[in-house]
């Protein structure tokens, strides 16, 4: 009588859960099944190339899943975590005996007045194609506002400008919020050039969106035939609807190994994650090598060895501003930004080596499970020491 497999089912296709799924087929014997609502891997990180008509932001799975994981064309509308299942959008349900939680963020729900009606979101494959249409519908000249100066607005700011179009970003409080001050005037001067208005400082937070212009906080109306709303991240509510314990926003609390509070059987990975309430930046960086932990931690539950905690560390950031330049923002390994940074041609070649780095980590760990490894170090424990103890 042949023995029952233990089944690991990844919930989200994105870096962190295929590198999770990769890695898992370090293990002979398991049955590893992944769960996304897509049929294509997205590489979010190209979105903003997607408006502009550059690059398609996808790639086939076949390219990026190791042979043997069985992918389901499907999305997980609750975890019953007590019998171990994950119930389907299509009806249908999956018994599993670990569970990778890796489910991604999405841009965060706007409360602005008139955003959900009137702004295009970007944070999602979906979302490319309406706002690409929206934007070569619209005039030549029209004006087009992008809100948000985090990485996502610089970018897309930036690829619509070298594309002539008339771009306005407004920022909030400042441009680049991450960014050293060399590192943003740096971003300014590359906005100036490209012809971007850019409005930051006191009052340049929008409170209202209109069809055709966003309401400033300090009464500033600017014109907008096609407003883009890049602000804030927030996290699929799945944790929360299957009465699992997450952090503010939602994202799934586990303990340093990605183990979920709740369930040991649990392990989150990517931005969904927030290890010891003390979650890492919501970035491709980070998600990667936190699917090789989470399979890691299954992978030892398994064989009956204590996971080891997360150890990982950042290097900086990588903005592409247009196609002929970037911006690299260089980091301490704990993601301290240092006033060093890359501009220029140099730092757009370097955006590209790196998206096209993540599809290689991920090609590479389907075809040798085990092989990807990643930069370790951050002084994470001397963070979780000065974390205020809760009562």
């Amino acid at each position: 009588m042949t023995a029952q497999r233990t089944h690991v089912v990844v919930i989200g296709g994105g870096y962190a859960g295929v590198m999770a799924a990769n890695r898992l087929m370090s293990r002979d014997g398991l049955r590893v099944t992944l769960v996304n609502p897509r049929p294509e891997f997205v590489e979010r990180i190209r979105l903003h190339q997607f408006v502009t008509g550059s690059d398609d932001a996808v790639v086939d799975y076949a390219d990026v899943v190791g042979e043997g994981i069985a992918l389901v064309v499907d999305s997980v509308t609750r975890i019953d975590a007590p019998t171990r299942r994950v119930e389907l959008a299509s009806g249908g349900s999956i018994d599993y005996d670990y569970l990778i939680y890796a489910v991604g963020s999405t841009g965060a729900a706007p409360t602005v007045p008139g955003a959900a009606e009137f702004a295009h979101p970007i944070s999602e494959y979906e979302h490319g194609a309406p706002l690409r249409t929206a934007v070569t519908a619209a005039a030549a000249d029209a004006p087009i506002v992008v809100v948000g100066a985090g990485p996502t607005g610089l970018e897309t700011a930036a690829e619509l400008a070298e594309e002539g179009r008339r771009v306005t970003l407004v920022c909030g409080s400042v441009l680049g919020p991450y960014l050293s001050t060399r590192g943003r005037r740096a971003a300014a001067k590359r906005m100036t050039k490209l012809g971007v208005d850019v409005i930051d400082g006191p009052g340049a937070t929008v409170t209202e969106v209109l069809a055709d212009a966003v309401v400033l906080a300090d009464g500033r109306r600017v014109a907008s035939a096609v407003t883009i709303w890049t602000a804030g991240f927030g996290v699929p509510d799945l944790a929360v609807r299957s009465g699992l314990s997450t952090d503010a926003i939602g994202r799934l609390l586990t303990d340093e190994t990605l183990a979920s509070v709740d369930d040991p059987r649990i392990v989150a990975a990517g931005d969904a994650a927030a290890p010891s309430d003390l979650p890492l930046r919501m970035s491709c960086q980070a998600a990667i090598p936190l699917g090789a932990q989470a399979a890691n931690t299954v992978l030892s539950r398994i064989a009956g060895t204590t996971p080891k905690p997360i150890n990982q560390a950042f290097t900086g950031q990588c903005i592409s501003l247009g196609r002929s330049a970037g911006l690299i923002q260089i980091a301490h390994l704990d993601d301290r930004v240092m006033p060093l940074y890359i501009g220029g041609r140099t730092a757009a070649s370097v955006k590209e080596a790196v998206c096209k780095g993540t599809i290689s980590f991920l090609s590479r760990e389907a075809r040798k499970p085990g092989s990807y490894f990643w930069l370790k170090g951050g002084k994470r424990q001397q963070k979780l020491a000065a974390q205020p103890v809760s009562s």
